[in-house]
């Protein structure tokens, strides 16, 4: 059985899990999921690489997708999907791809992790070009749609990176950086979705916030470019522009509604007296980096 590859192996800290206390069963889960964070810790050279190659690309105008299937492709969409409300990013800025489509997203779909047409079809649609970033995602690392969609990225000159659980991962061949998070055998015998998943899911938060810090969408660790679609949200908001300027929030609020709750033009009306116009023009000329024009007018 050494062929087997880690994530399928069975876990001997979990063999009696069927005849445990509820107690037990969780303990047990919990004790699995505690060794994730520094199986994390261990690759955190490759993240950073990633998180430069993401970044410079999103400066150059560019993209990312998240391409998976089955588990690790409904977390590639769950993050992508928490970028535009995050840090008011464009909804094509970053992208999650599952094989089989959007009923994956709910449903299996059977033999869409196998489908190397599938990817091409889907590689295709999403006019991927040389200043975009290609992320494949996948707990064994071996299935052929993430494997075709990193080939297609290598023939085209574009960057791609793998995420994987599995060091003897084929896809790792194709990537410019290969993150592997050896999570090992989960608590239930294959079930990816757990460790693997729970790894997949705190490397893709590394991978967007550390590109958006990098590209100026925080002030600090506060929100500024916050998408206040509800009234949580607007509170945070008033909260983040007084913060940074030591304004009242009801003066916060009032800069606020008046230019449609823009934060970064809010804070440099207030702290700089500028007028919209300048302050816009000032965010261009610096990528939107607050702490950049910050060192200029002070």
């Amino acid at each position: 059985m050494s062929d087997v590859i880690i994530t399928e192996k069975a876990n001997p800290n979990t063999v009696d899990i069927d005849i445990s206390s509820s107690l037990e069963i969780a303990k047990m889960i919990n004790n699995e999921d505690l060794t994730v964070a520094q199986k994390i810790s261990e690759n955190l050279g490759a993240i950073a690489k990633a998180i430069d190659i993401i970044s410079e690309n999103f400066l150059n105008g560019g993209r990312l997708f998240y391409f998976g299937a089955g588990t690790s492709g409904r977390l590639g969409v769950l993050d992508a999907s928490e970028c535009p409300p995050t840090f008011n990013s464009p909804n094509e800025m970053v992208q999650g791809i599952i094989a089989g489509g959007d009923s994956a997203l709910r449903f299996a779909i059977e033999g869409a992790e196998d489908s190397i047409e599938l990817a091409r079809e889907d590689f295709k649609n999403a006019n991927i070009n040389e200043n975009d970033t290609v992320v494949s995602i996948s707990a064994s690392g071996n299935a052929n749609y993430v494997i075709e969609v990193l080939k297609l990225a290598q023939q085209k000159g574009i960057k791609a990176i793998a995420l994987t659980c599995n060091k003897e991962a084929k896809m790792s061949e194709f990537a410019d950086v290969a993150i592997c998070i050896e999570t090992g055998a989960e608590a239930i015998t294959g079930s990816t979705r757990m460790k693997a998943g729970t790894a997949q899911k705190m490397v893709l938060n590394m991978l967007t916030t550390g590109a958006m810090v990098k590209i100026g969408k925080t002030y600090k660790n506060l929100m500024v470019d916050v998408k206040p679609t509800n009234i949580k949200l607007k509170d945070r908001a008033e909260r983040i522009v007084c913060a940074i300027t030591e304004c009242t929030q009801d003066k916060a609020k009032k800069v606020l509604e008046a230019n449609n709750y823009n934060l970064k033009e809010a804070v440099l009306e207030i702290k700089y007296n500028l007028s919209e116009t300048e302050a816009q023009r000032l965010l261009k000329e610096n990528n939107g980096i607050l702490r950049n024009i910050f060192k200029i007018l002070d």
